[in-house]
């Protein structure tokens, strides 16, 4: 037995960062089929949205995305924060990030719900995809919005290496749905062009 050892500092990317790489990808190729379907049905279809359907809303949508994507900031700056040590800062701008994105949410499953009752998921390829789109994408919010309440009952007990890296990671997933969730309502917004 001798000779041999446990390597007593980490070599490598911690599992956390792969955790998150894989999951990243892995949503990025599911919503590029979601998006390569949309506009494959669109420029199969010579009027889009079809007739009896509303275009979608413009300004709204926009205020909305500015909102989501704000919380890009204090997550990173979160992930910052983690690092250097500065518990009370991070589980601040974690919950700061928390309340915005957790209002979002709220408002998205409120008009999703309104949007529902003016046409259905069932009526035609566009209804179907739109609601494909939207739903993948608020239940990534949502997913978004129970990491971050797990790290912070996490972070109430302080930092460990692994609590470092996990604000690190839920950052990072942060980052990559504001980023799909702009390529989605561009795609649902593209519709009025």
């Amino acid at each position: 037995m001798s000779g041999y050892s446990v390597p007593q500092s980490q070599v490598g990317r911690p599992t956390a960062w792969w955790g998150m790489t894989i999951l990243i990808a892995s949503e990025a190729t599911l919503f590029g089929t979601f998006i390569g379907t949309y506009y494959y049905l669109r420029f199969k279809t010579p009027t889009w949205p079809p007739g009896g359907i509303p275009e979608p809303k413009l300004v709204v949508p926009l205020v909305m995305l500015a909102v989501l994507v704000s919380t890009t900031v204090p997550m990173r700056l979160a992930a910052t924060a983690a690092r250097t040590g500065r518990l009370a800062a991070t589980r601040l701008l974690i919950a700061v990030a928390l309340v915005v994105q957790s209002g979002y949410f709220a408002y998205e499953v409120h008009d999703f719900s309104d949007q529902l009752h003016r046409f259905d998921i069932t009526r035609n390829a566009y209804s179907s995809i739109y609601y494909t789109l939207l739903g993948a994408d608020h239940a990534h919010v949502l997913l978004g919005v129970l990491f971050n309440l797990w790290l912070l009952g996490k972070l109430a007990r302080g930092f460990t290496r692994y609590r470092i890296h996990a604000v690190q990671a839920i950052a990072w997933y942060w980052l990559a749905v504001n980023v799909l969730t702009i390529a989605v309502i561009g795609t649902l917004l593209s519709a009025r062009a």
